[in-house]
C-alpha cells in the first residue's frame, strides 16, 4: 500500500514558495523605491534643469548705447526707436522646405531684402557657406534680425498676418541716430558702428568680457570705435516660456541691460557746423576757378579743416572732404554703398583727410624751418638774397609765391613767402653737414627741427587710424631705395620699347636709371626742397595744427583730444579725459616772439592780407601762413595755418591752388565765427561759443542721465 503525502510538508511547501513570492516583490519594490530616491531626491535638479532648458529659452537683451554730445551737451550721436523684422529659426525649421522657400520669398518682397540675403543672414557663422559679416553670430535659440529700420506700416503687417509669417517677428529696438545740430556731419569724428565679428566675438569669450554678445554691434572709426567699450553698455538677458514648436509662452524672468555711458566731447556743434560748410564751398568754388598753370579748373579733389584750443590740444571742430553719411550703416549697409566708400574714383570718403590725409606741406613749413635756422648759427640780424632763382647744379630752383625781394630777413621772408631765401639755408646746412651724399647719419639741424616740433610722428589723438606723416631725411631716403630698387633697377636694366616695359612713361624710365644708379644718395637738391616743404616729406593737416599751436603757448605740444569727460547713464561724473601734454620744443621763447611777429606781418601786409581786408586785426589778432605745395603730374595743394592767442585754423584743399587765393576766404569766415565778428567790428555775445572759448565746465546732468537744457543752466 502506498505511503501517503504528508499534510505537513505540502504546507512548508506552499509557505516557501509564497515567502520567494513576497521576496521577490519586495525586491522589485525595494529596487523601484531606490530608482525613485535617485531620480527624485539624488538626481532631482540635473533633471529638473534639463527639463527646464527644453522649455526655457534665454535672449539677449541689447543695452542702450550711451550718447555722444558735444562741451554744451548737444547731442551728436543719439538713439531712436525703429521696428527690425526678425526670424525664430526654430518655428522655421519645423516647415518643410517648400514652404521654408515661399516664406523667405514673401518676406523678401515686403521688407525689400533679397530672399538669398535673408537665408545667408539665418546661417550661423561657422556654418557651410556662412558669409563673415551677413552670418548670425548671437544665440541659436535669438530670432535672427534680417532687416532694421523697416517702415511701420510693413512691421505692422507682418504683425497683423502671421498666418502669412510663420516664424517672422516685427518689434521695436532702439537704433543710432545723428541728430545735426547746425548741419553738421561730422562723420569722420563721430565714426560708425557694424556687427561684431566671429573672431571678435570669440576673442571676447575668451578674454570672459560680458559686454559684447554674438549680437552686438561695436564701434568701427571714429569715437565710437576710440571710446566702444564705454558706450557700448552691459547686454541683459530675459528667460522666456516656449512650446513644442518654440513658440514663446511668457516670460520666466529678466536682468536688465545697463545703458552704455555718454561721451562728452570738447567738439563745439556750431562751430563744426561752419567748418564743414566752409570747407565744402570752398572745394565747390575751387572746381569752378581756372588753373593759370594747368589751363583747366581746379581738381580738388580732397580737403581737410581743423579747429584746436591754442593752450589745451583740444580739437574745436575737425572736418575732411569728401565724406559720407554715417547713417548709411544703421540697419546694414549695402555691397554697393560700401564700394563706394571705398572707392578712388568716390574719392575714398571713409578716409579722414584731416587724420590720415598725408599732404606736402609747402611754405607753411617755413616757420618751424626759421627756428631750426635761429637756433643753429643764423640771427634775426641774417640778411638773404631773395632773388628770383637759386640753383644748384644745372637746375634752378625758383620762388613760387614772391618775386625777388633783394636781401632780407627772416621775418620778411615769412611775409612774402620767399623760397629762394630759405633754399640758401637748406643748402647752406648741407654743405656745412652733409655733403657726402652717402653719409645716413650726418647731422642736419632742418630736419632736427621738424623732429622737435612733432612732424614724422603720430600726435597722440584720441582717434583710431592716425597716419605719422614722414621726415624724408637722409635715413628715409637710403630705406625708401633699399625696398624699391629692385623694381626700379628692373625697368633700367632693359630697354624703354622692351615688352617689359610697355606703359612706362619716359619721366618714370629716365628716373628709373637714375634711381637704380644712385637713389640713395641725399644730394643738395633734396635739401633746399626740404627747407620749403616739398619733395618727399608730407603731414596730416593735424600735425600741422598742433604744431602751430606751439609757437603760440610757449613750446608746448599736446596730444590732441576729442573726448571731454565720460558720465555714467545715471548722471555720474566718471572720468575726465584732461589735455595730455606730450613734450616741449627746445626753442628759446626770443625765437617764438621773432616768428610770431613775422607771422602777425603775413596776415597784416603779407601773403594773406588781401583775404582779410577790414578785419579788426588790432582786436583780433590773427597769425598766419599760406602755402602752395607743388605735387609732381598734379595741382598745387592749397593751405593756410594760422592762429589766435586762442585757438589754431589750417585748412588745406588737395589741387587747389594756392593758399590764400583758395583757402583764404574759408580761414576768414571761421575766424569771423569764433569771435563773433560782423564787418569790422567784435561782437563777443555773437561768438559761436559762449564766453569766445569753451569753459571746463561740463554740461549739466540729470540723474536720469538727460542734459540740462542750455538756457536753464546757472551762470
Amino acid at each position: 500500500m502506498a505511503a501517503r503525502p504528508d499534510p505537513g510538508t505540502a504546507s512548508r511547501k506552499s509557505r516557501l514558495r509564497l515567502v520567494v513570492v513576497q521576496a521577490l516583490v519586495f525586491s522589485l519594490f525595494a529596487t523601484l523605491f531606490a530608482r525613485l530616491y535617485y531620480l527624485q531626491v539624488v538626481s532631482g535638479e540635473e533633471y529638473t534643469a534639463q527639463a527646464a532648458s527644453q522649455s526655457v529659452r534665454d535672449i539677449v537683451v541689447q543695452p542702450q548705447r550711451g550718447l555722444i554730445v558735444d562741451a554744451q551737451g548737444r547731442p551728436l550721436v543719439t538713439n531712436r526707436t525703429a521696428w527690425a523684422v526678425s526670424v525664430d529659426r526654430t518655428v522655421l525649421g519645423k516647415l518643410d522646405e517648400a514652404k521654408q522657400a515661399k516664406l523667405l520669398d514673401r518676406l523678401g518682397e515686403v521688407v525689400g531684402v533679397r530672399p538669398s540675403r535673408i537665408a545667408a543672414r539665418l546661417l550661423d557663422c561657422g556654418d557651410d557657406g556662412s558669409t563673415p559679416g551677413t552670418c548670425w553670430n548671437g544665440s541659436p535659440y535669438q530670432p535672427v534680425p534680417v532687416a532694421t529700420d523697416v517702415d511701420k506700416a510693413v512691421a505692422l503687417r507682418i504683425r497683423e498676418q502671421p498666418e502669412d509669417f510663420p516664424a517672422v517677428l516685427a518689434e521695436e529696438q532702439t537704433v543710432r541716430d545723428y541728430p545735426r545740430p547746425f548741419g553738421l556731419n561730422a562723420a569722420h569724428l563721430l565714426g560708425y558702428l557694424s556687427p561684431i565679428t566671429e573672431e571678435e566675438f570669440d576673442a571676447a569669450q575668451e578674454s570672459g568680457d560680458r559686454s559684447v554678445n554674438g549680437a552686438s554691434a561695436v564701434g568701427r572709426a571714429g569715437l565710437e570705435k576710440q571710446y566702444d567699450r564705454w558706450l557700448r553698455g552691459m547686454p541683459g538677458y530675459r528667460s522666456v516660456a516656449v512650446d513644442s514648436m518654440g513658440r514663446v509662452l511668457g516670460d520666466d524672468g529678466e536682468v536688465e541691460s545697463q545703458p552704455g555711458d555718454t561721451l562728452v566731447t570738447s567738439i563745439d556743434a556750431k562751430v563744426q557746423g561752419v567748418v564743414e560748410r566752409q570747407l565744402a564751398d570752398t572745394i565747390t568754388t575751387a572746381r569752378q576757378t581756372r588753373d593759370t598753370v594747368t589751363g583747366r579748373n581746379y581738381v580738388a579733389d580732397s580737403g581737410a579743416a581743423v579747429v584746436l584750443e591754442a593752450r589745451t590740444g583740444r580739437v574745436v571742430a575737425m572736418a575732411s572732404q569728401p565724406t559720407y553719411d554715417p547713417g548709411v550703416w544703421v540697419g546694414g549697409i549695402s555691397e554697393r554703398q560700401l564700394r563706394r566708400l571705398y572707392s578712388e574714383a568716390a574719392g575714398t570718403p571713409l578716409l579722414s583727410r584731416a587724420t590720415q590725409g598725408q599732404f606736402a606741406p609747402g611754405s607753411t613749413w617755413k616757420p618751424f624751418m626759421t627756428a631750426g635756422a635761429l637756433t643753429n648759427g643764423y640771427g634775426t640780424d641774417t640778411r638773404l638774397d631773395c632773388s628770383s632763382g637759386f640753383a644748384v647744379g644745372n637746375r634752378v630752383f625758383k620762388n613760387y609765391e614772391s618775386g625777388a625781394y633783394g636781401y632780407i630777413g627772416f621775418d620778411k621772408a615769412l611775409e612774402v613767402s620767399c623760397n629762394t631765401f630759405f633754399y640758401r639755408v637748406g643748402f647752406d646746412f648741407w654743405q656745412r653737414f652733409g655733403s657726402d651724399v652717402a653719409d645716413v647719419d650726418a647731422r642736419d639741424p632742418l630736419v632736427e627741427e621738424a623732429q622737435e616740433f612733432g612732424f614724422g610722428a603720430e600726435t597722440g589723438i584720441d582717434l583710431p587710424g592716425e597716419a605719422p606723416g614722414r621726415i624724408a631725411d637722409r635715413q628715409w631716403k637710403r630705406d625708401y631705395y633699399e625696398s624699391m630698387k629692385d623694381y626700379y633697377c628692373g625697368i633700367a636694366e632693359q630697354p624703354q620699347d622692351h615688352p617689359d616695359n610697355e606703359g612706362i612713361s619716359d619721366f618714370v624710365y629716365l628716373f628709373a636709371r637714375e634711381f637704380c644708379v644712385e637713389g640713395y644718395a641725399y644730394r643738395a637738391g633734396d635739401a633746399v626742397n626740404f627747407s620749403i616743404g616739398q619733395g618727399d616729406t608730407i603731414v596730416t593737416p593735424l600735425q600741422l595744427a598742433r604744431a602751430y599751436a606751439a609757437l603760440v603757448n610757449g613750446g608746448d605740444l599736446y596730444a590732441p583730444r576729442v573726448a571731454k569727460a565720460i558720465v555714467a547713464a545715471d548722471g555720474r561724473l566718471l572720468r575726465r579725459v584732461p589735455p595730455k601734454k606730450v613734450g616741449t620744443v627746445d626753442v628759446p621763447q626770443r625765437v617764438l616772439d621773432y616768428i610770431d611777429t613775422a607771422l602777425k606781418g603775413v596776415t597784416r601786409q603779407g601773403t594773406m592780407a588781401w583775404r582779410m581786408g577790414g578785419f579788426p586785426l588790432d582786436d583780433v589778432v590773427v597769425r598766419s601762413k599760406t602755402g602752395s605745395a607743388e605735387v609732381h603730374g598734379k595741382q598745387s595743394t592749397s593751405w593756410v595755418a594760422s592762429y589766435s592767442e586762442d585757438y589754431v585754423v589750417v585748412m588745406m584743399v588737395s589741387q587747389g591752388g594756392t593758399g590764400s587765393g583758395t583757402s583764404g576766404p574759408a580761414v576768414r569766415a571761421i575766424w569771423e565765427a569764433l569771435y563773433g565778428i560782423e564787418g569790422d567790428q567784435v561782437r563777443p555775445e555773437r561768438a559761436a561759443i559762449p564766453g569766445v572759448v569753451a569753459s571746463d565746465r561740463l554740461p549739466t546732468f540729470l540723474r536720469d542721465g538727460s542734459i540740462m537744457p542750455p538756457a536753464r543752466r546757472e551762470d
